[in-house]
């Protein structure tokens, strides 16, 4: 019996150490396998994939002008309306421009009314606290925008600015 438990524990011994053997293994064949996938998978860099043109600097960094040549700017009537169900004691005065494809200025002008009526039914629908917020701004002149373009047309209109805005 003490014969057996010896070639047990020598049988275990060899099979830890084989074990921990197998893991370092293992890792060497890993690695090597990974920087043969990097080294050989990789593309080559070129001289003129590198180079830096000033052109290509210049291109990247330019954006182009919001202003074009063939838009031109309607400016329509100032809307004066109050905020709130209180009584007139605080107010919204909005001087806006619609961005029009030039040659369709007596459109928009024609539509003068109808658009005021769409801003004014938009901006009666805001609460106080979201003039209040400086977030609402960009969302503001979106939804604008979006209703001039339901008066007018996608190709007549192409956006609003807010020139004046004052709420008191």
């Amino acid at each position: 019996m003490a014969a057996q438990s010896e070639t047990e524990n020598a049988a275990s011994e060899e099979t830890s150490g084989g074990g921990m053997m197998k893991f370092v293994l293992l890792a060497v064949v890993s690695a090597g396998i990974s920087f043969a996938m990097m080294f050989l998978l990789t593309p080559s860099v070129t001289a003129e994939s590198t180079a830096c043109t000033p052109a290509a600097t210049q291109a990247a960094t330019s954006t182009a002008p919001l202003a074009r040549e063939d838009q031109s700017y309607v400016a329509l009537e100032e809307i004066l309306i109050t905020i709130g169900n209180e009584p007139a004691t605080r107010y919204v005065k909005i001087k806006t421009s619609i961005i029009a494809r030039k040659g369709s200025e007596n459109t928009v002008k024609k539509a003068e009314p109808m658009l005021t009526d769409a801003f004014v039914s938009y901006l009666r629908s805001v609460e106080l606290e979201d003039f209040e917020t400086a977030g609402f701004y960009p969302r503001l002149r979106e939804q604008l925008a979006r209703r001039a373009e339901l008066v007018l047309g996608g190709d007549v209109s192409g956006g609003v600015l807010i020139t004046e805005f004052l709420l008191r």
